[in-house]
């Protein structure tokens, strides 16, 4: 399947609010995607390889050796984007139809940087065990699952039982994609600065999905510490408002014992890295170790505006593309679904995940500077490194088929 960008014709316009001609609508308009045949039906001979009857001898083939689906059909080379649309953006619970736009980008994205064909599917269920069930039935046309856009914490359940009951790789991105760019990003920021990630403590503000994954992800790549605060402060022990995600993330952050609230945590801290909306003020950036590091990821508005976090940081991250070192999914997913798929592999690890983030920070190289920790989607090094570096990690690990 390719994914095309849809060229709009001259003599299509759509009204914004404002009554005017609003490019976004004439790019969406019909959709951004759609299927291509990668064989020729040009006569009946072709027909009849194509389709019946020859088609029936590959199906009696995969019928006696079922691995056989994987080199005659697109089974390993395709992604399902699943979504329930209940956490889609910034925008919160708009609906299965209403997410099918973000679907269709994150499609198209798979294929135009990691080569991987990926489909849209918006289900019309949010219930733990129906989009399980609904996933697992789904699963013998694909070769992989991203689950884009679940909302915490059902997101963290999903996930993990689509892990345990299928054989293909089950990633939710706004996990894991999150935290792989974000550790890419502070292992530059740490090199550019003189330092080891043992030697930091950061602070997140965020609890949901992507606060959860970053700080387990970084923890797992050595950082020092890491305290995670939600609306009502520090994730720590000593509170009994925690659900049991927020049970299990104060028993593996936050050593320092830190309580009360994001600001006072923020004293004394080398990391912040916003995953949650809001706005932080200046005086607790302030407060900030020297020389400390400033990942406001909020979209369209960071945390900390990226002309007040240069005040007091040596290095400043956002999630947007109109600022420098722009943390963006797109960066790792494409390359991890390719790797995954270039080896078959069963599952995708810790170790992989490790490996697409030192991979995606190594081609910054030597050009490393305080508004380049992270290399821009566009740079065409970027996927063939995570390709690569996913695909020999699942290999050492034991997950790789071929």
């Amino acid at each position: 399947m390719a994914a095309e960008i849809v060229n709009p014709r001259s003599d299509i316009e759509t009204d914004s609010d404002a009554g005017e001609f609003d490019p976004v609508f004439a790019l969406h308009r019909g959709g951004k995607m759609a299927v291509q045949a990668t064989v020729p039906i040009r006569d009946k001979d072709d027909l009849s390889l194509a389709y019946t009857p020859g088609v029936a001898r590959v199906c009696t083939a995969i019928a006696e050796q079922p691995d056989l689906v994987n080199d005659y059909t697109w089974k390993s080379s395709v992604v399902a984007v699943v979504t329930d649309g209940t956490a889609v953006l910034g925008l919160g619970d708009i609906g299965p139809e209403a997410s099918l736009p973000v679907m269709e980008g994150k499609a198209i994205l798979f294929k135009q940087f990691g080569g991987v064909d990926a489909v849209p599917i918006a289900l019309a269920c949010t219930g733990v065990d129906e989009i399980i069930e609904t996933v697992v039935r789904l699963a013998p046309s694909f070769g992989g699952v991203n689950l884009e856009d679940i909302s915490a914490p059902r997101c963290f359940e999903i996930e993990r039982r689509l892990q345990e009951q299928l054989d293909i790789p089950v990633f939710h991105d706004d996990q894991h994609g999150t935290a792989i760019v974000t550790l890419a990003a502070l292992r530059n920021a740490a090199r550019l600065t003189g330092r080891e990630l043992g030697e930091l403590r950061g602070v997140i503000s965020g609890a949901g999905a992507a606060g959860v994954a970053i700080a387990k992800f970084l923890l797992e790549a050595g950082l020092g510490d890491v305290a995670v605060a939600d609306r009502k402060g520090i994730v720590s022990a000593d509170r009994d408002d925690l659900t049991p995600v927020k049970r299990e993330l104060a028993e593996l952050t936050n050593r320092a014992g830190l309580t009360g609230s994001l600001e006072s945590a923020l004293a004394g801290a080398d990391v912040f890295i916003g995953v949650s909306g809001g706005t932080v003020p200046e005086a607790a950036v302030a407060s900030m170790a020297k020389g400390a590091f400033v990942f406001a990821m909020a979209n369209p508005d960071p945390e900390v505006h990226p002309d007040v976090a240069h005040r007091y940081a040596a290095v400043v991250a956002t999630g947007r593309s109109d600022f420098p070192n722009q943390i963006n999914n797109v960066l790792a997913f494409p390359g991890i679904f390719a790797g995954a798929l270039q080896v078959r592999a069963s599952r995708i690890t810790e170790g992989m995940k490790i490996a697409a983030a030192d991979a995606l920070a190594a081609v910054v190289g030597e050009d490393l500077a305080a508004d380049y920790v992270i290399p821009s989607p566009f740079d065409s090094r970027v996927a063939p490194a995570v390709t690569a570096a996913v695909a020999a990690a699942a290999r050492a690990e034991g997950v790789a088929r071929r």
